[in-house]
């Protein structure tokens, strides 16, 4: 495996691949790191990632390779250098533009197509992946800031993260989530030196216990799947701005208070009985009547000075009408006019709003984070200095709250009702402002969930120890963007079945997507035989049509259509050989798994 990159994500992906998946890595930087130090990584320095560059660090033979720069040119230069050094290299590429890198990726396959004629769909779209550390980074930090844990896997549009259940009390019935991943050790003093690691024997972990394993280990917890969900105060729904409902279709009417509408209605039905009134007394044709009924509320017809009385009171009538039609024509217009005039500017957080999570910092991660939080419908109050951040725009299309200033003057946090908030992710681009709102969101109770970001991971370590100690019942988290997006693009590099991987303890289980077809494990089998404890299991199936499926689970955008993994298997259900599964395994058992699909399944890399 080889990783190019310029900052301290290149370094992260490097130590994931080498730690998780025991993978041989070429680390190429602009200069020699103080690590990671070991033999399974080894540097090559140069300034950028040229051809020459990239044949020093032996990018010609390597499995897959990483492009991390900060830069999107600079990737996008050195992916297509690499492209033509290796057309079946797998690549993984760093690019914040969407667009950009969604063109990227079609232009390197197609490149891959013409290097490799009749090369399948599977190993095409494995052949590149195009991933954003904001984007892969952002449900680590809704996870945390939500149910505290960075534990998680993104599968299909779900967010799922491993949480660990302790022993159950007496006459207490443990929740199982989705399934049991582990049993966690007997002992916290491990004799052996190796608590939680492989070598702990049978007081460590066991990962994917059966049914009767899981029985018997009742003093002992546990750690189940389950999906990330907000158990704070539901979000309300969501009023469209006036300019995205004519875009949508929906009737202007809608623009103006119902007050207004019912008083315009009012009119309409004295005009309509006018009309009729004036059918039956002057024997006028219908279409005649609402004429002159016209003319009499706009006052431009003639007096009726000659007519019947019933004519003349008729007019009078619908003199008046007018008049009182025509305040309300003005007034109709000026709500118009102000409802348009605040389209387009920010919400202020409603009054009585609580249990929601404050938002600080709107730029190109703060905007995934926000984003990615109304999609699971949590309540969000942001705060930004700057007018014209990233997500400024984005805020205001989705109707979230907004306020505008310094998060470290006075009264900023608590415009933000940051008082009677779940939780505080400071996202700035700054450690030093992240750790100052959370040192002043400290002081309003340490009922609040305080997640900031730091991108220098010893500064980080400083700090929370220190706030651990000075509040030891206060849920305080330090977060690096590096550190949390690192896992994506390692499993990318692994091949697109790969959806991540999760520790427990000193060990690890990795989520992984296998096809059933020409499976010796799964074929023709059912969930129950497919499971072999201690190596592997099945969770999950992929009910789409093969036609329609997502090649690409971590990271799919299903848009509008339903998500199409099935997690509550029935352990009789039978395999397949159209099928395709999730399993959850050990590095050992991802192993033996990919070596027999290997010829089914193009980016199958085998992980010792």
């Amino acid at each position: 495996m080889v990783v190019c990159g310029d900052d301290a994500l290149a370094h992260r992906v490097a130590v994931e691949l080498r730690d998780v998946y025991r993978q041989r890595v070429v680390l190429l930087v602009p200069e020699e790191p103080g690590g990671p130090g070991s033999p399974a990584v080894r540097v090559v320095t140069a300034g950028a990632p040229t051809q020459d560059a990239l044949l020093r660090a032996e990018a010609a033979r390597a499995t897959a390779l990483a492009l991390v720069y900060e830069d999107d040119e600079t990737n996008l230069r050195a992916a297509l250098a690499a492209r033509r050094l290796s057309p079946g290299l797998r690549l993984v590429v760093r690019m914040y533009n969407r667009k950009l890198g969604q063109h990227l990726e079609e232009l390197l396959d197609q490149a891959a197509l013409v290097a490799v004629p009749g090369m399948d769909r599977a190993g095409l779209d494995a052949s590149t992946t195009v991933l954003s550390d904001a984007d892969t980074a952002a449900p680590a930090l809704v996870a945390t800031a939500v149910a505290d844990t960075n534990k998680v896997v993104q599968a299909d549009g779900l967010l799922l993260r491993a949480a660990e259940r302790p022993v159950p009390r007496r006459g207490e019935v443990p929740d199982e989530g989705l399934c049991t991943l582990a049993l966690l050790s007997s002992t916290a003093a491990d004799p052996a030196g190796s608590e939680g690691s492989d070598g702990s024997g049978a007081q460590g972990p066991q990962l994917l216990p059966d049914d009767r394993t899981v029985r018997e280990g009742a003093g002992r917890g546990t750690v189940v799947l389950e999906a990330v969900r907000h158990e704070g105060a539901a979000l309300a729904p969501r009023r469209l701005a006036p300019r995205r409902l004519a875009r949508r279709g929906v009737p202007l009417g809608q623009l103006l208070s119902s007050q207004l509408r019912w008083a315009l209605a009012g009119i309409l039905v004295a005009v309509l009985a006018l009309t009729a009134t004036t059918t039956w007394l002057t024997d006028a044709a219908p279409v005649s009547a609402a004429y002159l009924t016209l003319l009499d509320l706009f006052s431009i017809n003639e007096p009726a000075l000659d007519e019947p009385t019933a004519r003349q009171v008729l007019q009078l009538l619908s003199g008046l009408a007018g008049l009182a039609l025509l305040p309300l024509l003005v007034a109709g217009v000026l709500e118009a006019l102000g409802t348009f005039r605040t389209a387009g500017a920010l919400r202020r957080p409603p009054r009585g709003l609580s249990d929601h999570i404050v938002l600080l910092g709107l730029g190109k991660v703060g905007a995934r984070v926000l984003s990615r939080l109304r999609e699971l419908d949590i309540p969000v109050v942001c705060v930004e200095q700057d007018a014209d951040a990233r997500g400024i725009a984005l805020a205001r299309d989705l109707g979230v709250p907004v306020v505008l200033g310094d998060v470290t003057e006075d009264g900023v946090l608590e415009s933000a009702k940051a008082h009677r908030a779940d939780a505080l992710l400071a996202l700035t681009s700054s450690d030093t402002t992240n750790l100052e709102a959370a040192l002043a969101a400290r002081t309003l109770g340490n009922d609040l969930r305080v997640v900031l970001r730091l991108d220098d991971d010893d500064f980080a370590t400083a700090v929370y120890r220190t706030l651990r100690s000075a509040h030891p019942t206060a849920v305080t988290r330090s977060r690096s963007v590096a550190h949390l997006a690192a896992p994506a693009f390692a499993s990318a590099m692994m091949g697109r079945q790969i959806l991540g991987a999760i520790f427990v303890e000193r060990r690890i289980l990795v989520f992984a997507v296998v096809p059933v077809a020409g499976h010796p494990h799964f074929e023709g089998r059912t969930v129950a035989e497919a499971f072999r404890p201690g190596a592997w299991r099945v969770i999950a199936l992929d009910t789409a049509r093969p036609d329609s499926r997502s090649l690409d689970l971590a990271h799919a955008d299903h848009g509008d259509r339903e998500p199409s993994l099935l997690w509550d298997l029935h352990p009789g259900h039978l395999l397949h050989a159209e099928d395709r599964v999730v399993v959850a395994t050990t590095r050992q058992g991802l192993a033996d798994l990919l070596t027999p699909a290997a010829g089914s399944d193009a980016g199958g890399p085998v992980v010792p």
